[in-house]
This record gives C-alpha cells, sequence and structure tokens, in this order.
C-alpha cells in the first residue's frame, strides 16, 4: 500500500523553509501532494494578496523533486475537509506555524505537526 502525505501552503517566495517543509513531509509516506493555496483564499486567510500568482506558485511546487503532485486548493477554503475527502491521504503535515482549520472527514488520517526551519530566516512574510 502506498502512503500517501497531504499538506497546504502559499509558498510564496519559494524559500528554504518551504523546501525543508516539503522534503521532511515526504519522509512521512510514499507520495507527497501540495495544495496550493488560490490567491484569493491567501488574501482572505493572511490579509494581504501573494506576491506571485497561483499559476506561480504552483509552478514553482511543481518543480520541487520531492513532490508527486501538485494542486491549487478550492475555490472555496472554508472547505478544506471537501479536497482532503478527494484525495484520501494517510498523513497529513501541517507547518509550525499553520493552524489545524479543518476536521479530519477520517479518524485514521494522521496530522503530524512539523518543526520550523530557521523561522527567524525563512519565513515568507520575513522576506
Amino acid at each position: 500500500m502506498v502512503t500517501m502525505v497531504l499538506v497546504f501552503g502559499t509558498f510564496d517566495k519559494f524559500h528554504p523553509g518551504h523546501e525543508w517543509f516539503l522534503q521532511t513531509a515526504k519522509t512521512y509516506g510514499d507520495r507527497l501532494v501540495v495544495v496550493v493555496a488560490r490567491d484569493h483564499n491567501v488574501l482572505t486567510v493572511k490579509g494581504h494578496w501573494p506576491h506571485q500568482s497561483e499559476q506561480q506558485r504552483l509552478q514553482r511546487v511543481q518543480h520541487c523533486n520531492v513532490v508527486d503532485q501538485a494542486v491549487l486548493g478550492l475555490e472555496d477554503y472554508a472547505h478544506k475537509e471537501d479536497i482532503i475527502q478527494q484525495l484520501q491521504p494517510n498523513i497529513i503535515c501541517l507547518g509550525y506555524d499553520q493552524a489545524p482549520n479543518f476536521v479530519s472527514p477520517s479518524p485514521d488520517i494522521q496530522v503530524v505537526r512539523l518543526e520550523a526551519f530557521y523561522p527567524e530566516r525563512y519565513k515568507s512574510s520575513l522576506l
């Protein structure tokens, strides 16, 4: 059985902290699927537009060698459970600063919080 790991993120101004996050998440399974936040959802959550468009951010994540699949998030941020249900991951990895703002549609999905990678240096809001 293939273990699928799912992560969510904005991935604006892709930096070594993002690379570390994705590499670490990949160690939890065989297949890493990344959901890249839609532009308007970034505005809703962070209070500002991303510096790069959702298509630019998606392309950058797709070029990361540990990523098996990258997709844009749903138009409605409030329904993260829907994309989790569609993709059916075994594990969801959260970044150190991500709120677990979803209810897992299955008790079988493990949620793991990853440590920070030099957050004082590699945080998009600081770059």
